[in-house]
């Protein structure tokens, strides 16, 4: 087992791993800019060091500042959380060269499952269903016009090389086509520096659910069910819940299944994520492949009892996973909601500031993963994101009922958050009936979007 882990990351991923060392009985170390010198991370660490300024290009992304960190601090493991370097195969190489072990698959993989072509050929091969799409990726608009004609309006362009919900856009005939394209390609060469891009079907109201899988390097798989993930704005999740209400033990097998053989397609290691679409007549296709912890797996732990991030770490240290398919039973709801300093009637424009009082919900059934506290001040440089609310109840309804309680409790003084707007979202009648797709925000909430 590791004796002590870098965390490369910030904020509650930071804390959420400092913690599972903890119970494991590993050091952990934190690494922060200048801007994140008071953040909760840095005190309940073993150990902090200063990596570089604010901009996160100048410190959370630097590769060479952190492994020089990890080496200086004598750290023999890397747990990159989610964001930043977290999807870097360059990183994991380093790390590798450098004698670190990278906690998360290995950079052959996550290569192959961060270009989008080459995913969906993998899944193809491996006789996943995917969205009817192209094959390799397009640079040139004109090329790119007589595909799109052949795969059929409407149709989503995508990032080759992206995520996020960047690099996205729909176009719902040749007419808005050449447009679409074109801004969707320079907002990939701003933000991946990659001006390759990639068309498929698009799918209309559509179901976001991904599965959850572990897989060991002893050729163990196994899917711990799945997350409904469909209520989102601009392509970045607000609210998931496990399980799905739209999916039942059958849809579940199958699903789960295909994640299985994507995961065995790859020869993946280590916790991911299969994303699929499901649309109204309960098809679902493969959409990507995430390679790291998401930000949503609370909701799986509690359904399911797995740690997730000891679970990682186990993996990563050469343990086998010691569960089988059948040891994976779904018990309950989750919800999660996504508390994040921003005020939505202002297009949900970012609040940074300082925490002047914090009354955070607790009671039953209800867990807060969190790195604020009063005094904190919020930095303008990172994710906006203050806090993941999550609760667990016997059923969805009643985890509905104990999340509007908990909503209700808590109190954020100092800086605006989005608090309302899930509470408006919770008691929505459609999402109370489960009437939910990836377009719910655009259909109900309109009034927020600009």
């Amino acid at each position: 087992m590791f004796q002590k882990i870098l965390i490369a990351n910030r904020g509650e991923i930071a804390l959420r791993i400092i913690r599972a060392c903890r119970e494991l009985g590993i050091k952990s170390v934190a690494v922060f800019s200048e801007a994140d010198r008071d953040s909760l991370h840095t005190m309940l660490a073993d150990e902090a060091i200063c990596i570089g300024p604010a901009p996160s290009t100048k410190s959370y992304l630097d590769m060479s500042r952190i492994l020089s960190a990890a080496l200086a601090i004598g750290a023999d493991a890397i747990h990159p959380g989610f964001g930043f370097l977290s999807e870097n195969a360059k990183f994991a190489k380093h790390c590798d060269e450098c004698n670190i072990k990278f906690i998360g698959p290995s950079s052959n993989i996550i290569s192959m499952m961060g270009d989008k072509a080459a995913a969906r050929n993998t899944m193809i091969k491996a006789g996943v269903p995917v969205v009817p799409g192209m094959e390799g990726a397009v640079v040139d608009v004109e090329e790119a016009e007589k595909i799109a004609q052949k795969i059929g309006f409407p149709l989503m362009i995508k990032a080759a090389a992206g995520g996020g919900g960047k690099g996205m856009r729909i176009s719902y005939g040749i007419e808005d086509f050449r447009e679409k394209f074109i801004t969707a390609q320079q907002e990939s060469i701003k933000g991946f520096s990659d001006d390759s891009m990639y068309m498929e079907k698009y799918i209309e109201k559509p179901r976001h659910i991904e599965f959850q899988i572990l897989a060991d390097e002893h050729g163990n798989v196994v899917h711990l069910g799945e997350r409904d993930c469909s209520i989102q704005r601009r392509h970045q999740k607000v609210i998931e819940e496990a399980p799905s209400i739209a999916i039942d033990e059958k849809l579940r097998k199958s699903m789960g299944e295909a994640a299985i053989k994507a995961a065995k397609a790859c020869s993946y290691v280590n916790a991911g994520t299969i994303e699929f679409l499901l649309d109204k007549d309960k098809n679902f296709y493969f959409m990507e492949m995430n390679t790291r912890i998401q930000v949503e797996h609370p909701v799986t732990e509690l359904v399911t009892g797995v740690d997730l991030i000891k679970a990682q770490i186990n993996i990563a240290a050469g343990k086998p996973l010691g569960l089988k398919q059948e040891d994976i039973v779904i018990r309950g709801h989750a919800i999660e909601c996504r508390i994040n300093a921003e005020n939505p009637k202002f297009n949900f424009r970012p609040s940074p500031g300082t925490i002047k009082n914090l009354h955070l919900a607790n009671g039953n059934g209800v867990r807060v993963d969190s790195h604020i506290y009063v005094g904190y001040k919020i930095p303008p440089n990172y994710d906006s994101m203050l806090l993941k609310l999550i609760v667990y109840a016997k059923d969805r309804d009643e985890a509905i009922a104990k999340m509007r309680s908990a909503l209700g409790e808590m109190v954020i003084e100092g800086v605006d958050t989005n608090i309302d707007f899930d509470y408006e979202i919770i008691n929505h009648e459609a999402y109370k009936n489960g009437d939910t797709d990836t377009h719910f925000i655009e259909t109900h909430f309109r009034q927020y979007l600009s």
